[in-house]
């Protein structure tokens, strides 16, 4: 059952992140995308800038916070992942940015906490 939990919640924070960067003013351009190295939670376009975001969500701080789960490694694989997506794509962009948004809820309630350029 907590499996089922935790990918309800992790869909719930990613939600949220969709929401707050739209009202941010990015653009989200693709969400969960695949491929056979791994996933991109949310792509978006800020300007002439692509930002592939990391979303992470916790219901509480007992493995670490959100923010200190995603570590250098992660970090890397979006670089390539994002190098992945660019090569499926007919535009360009004059940047990429890999961001996180971390999430926490408490009380039914999320606090996030939005790093850009978390690299």
């Amino acid at each position: 059952m907590a499996a089922k939990n935790d990918r309800e919640l992790g869909k719930q924070g990613e939600q949220v992140a969709a929401t707050y960067l739209e009202a941010e003013g990015l653009k989200i351009i693709d969400r969960n995308w695949r491929c056979r190295h791994g996933e991109i939670d949310i792509i978006a376009e800020e300007g002439t800038a692509l930002v592939v975001v990391e979303v992470k969500t916790r219901s509480g701080r007992s493995h670490g916070t959100a923010l200190e789960s995603v570590r250098p490694a992660k970090l890397a694989r979006l670089r390539m992942l994002a190098a992945r997506w660019l090569a499926t794509q007919p535009r360009t962009f004059d940047t990429v940015r890999v961001d996180v948004i971390a999430l926490e809820r408490f009380a039914g309630d999320f606090a996030l906490r939005h790093v850009r350029g978390a690299i």
